[in-house]
């Protein structure tokens, strides 16, 4: 565990210097959203019907997989629970879209409008309603239904976004982005699964490589230059938002609506060896990067422990 003393972060925040760095990688990622957007509106074919015979999520991927209830399952039974899935974690995907949203219109509410570094939040903000409209689109083409977290994640998330701080708010930015962007890395290359929900997938790869740089530049900085207290209630929010993450990744109505025992089927992905494997490798780049640079001490590293994404 790496752990930044107050030496360090003196030393870092000399050699940091003026904005100039904050400028130049924005610039580049202006650069690159300039000849690396789409139009899911355009680029996907909305009118097209499902493939028969193919998966709405890689198999591997889908919470029950090589669990005893998985082997009990029909083929049948398996491939919908995927489609359910996929529609989850699109739910999921616009809920903490509209959260960093709001986070991002708040980081630049005090910042220079002419700058790069807004004009870049201004870009990503665009990017997400996108991706948030692509996500409802695709749950909706997908016959299931939506699958809004529970109402008390709901409300709790009111207050993180109240008093996350702004290393906090980049923190709670790269869970919501990166563990979901490890398994679409998976997922649009896979012949197996249905070429909409690739095409939605490689869009929101492809876009979100610029968001997470952006995020993961911003939030090392913070935690070089935001006082002590900041950086320890980073720590904490950052933990607490990893803990509500891990509960509301998929939503347990999910195992009702393709007829299973909704109790068994939650105590059996709890059980699950390899579940568990899934979201701690998918969670590994992320959780490496916050130990290096101090976000994983104390209260925090516990949280993240009992979220299950840290092994």
């Amino acid at each position: 565990m790496t752990t930044v003393t107050e030496r360090d972060v003196q030393l870092l925040r000399d050699a940091l210097g003026p904005l100039r760095d904050r400028e130049q990688i924005a610039e580049r990622l202006l650069e690159s959203s300039a000849k690396h957007s789409f139009d899911p509106d355009k680029e996907l074919d909305w009118e097209s019907a499902a493939e028969d015979g193919k998966w709405f999520w890689p198999p591997e991927l889908v919470s029950l997989y090589d669990t005893p209830l998985w082997r009990r399952m029909s083929e049948e039974q398996r491939s919908d629970l995927a489609r359910h899935e996929a529609a989850s974690l699109a739910s999921l995907g616009i809920w903490f879209e509209i959260i960093l949203m709001q986070l991002l219109v708040r980081h630049i509410y005090d910042k220079p409008v002419t700058s790069n570094h807004v004009r870049y939040a201004l870009t990503e903000i665009a990017d997400e309603c996108r991706h948030s409209m692509m996500f409802g689109r695709m749950i909706k083409w997908s016959g299931s239904p939506d699958y809004p977290v529970p109402r008390v994640y709901h409300n709790l998330a009111r207050v993180l976004k109240t008093i996350s701080t702004t290393p906090g708010s980049f923190a709670a930015t790269l869970l919501g982005e990166e563990i979901l962007d490890w398994m679409q890395r998976l997922t649009f290359p896979d012949e197996r699964v249905q070429t909409l929900v690739r095409g939605v997938t490689r869009i929101h790869v492809v876009e979100e490589a610029r968001h997470v740089r952006y995020a993961r530049e911003e939030l090392r900085r913070q935690m070089v230059t935001a006082p002590r207290w900041e950086r320890e209630l980073t720590r904490v929010s950052c933990g607490e938002a990893a803990r509500v993450f891990s509960v509301c990744f998929i939503n347990p109505l999910v195992y009702e609506n393709v007829g299973l025992d909704r109790r068994e089927a939650v105590a059996q992905v709890k059980a699950s060896g390899h579940r568990a494997e899934i979201m701690q490798t998918g969670a590994k780049r992320l959780t490496d990067f916050l130990d290096d640079i101090g976000v994983l001490n104390g209260v925090g590293r516990r949280l993240w422990k009992s979220s299950g994404l840290l092994a």
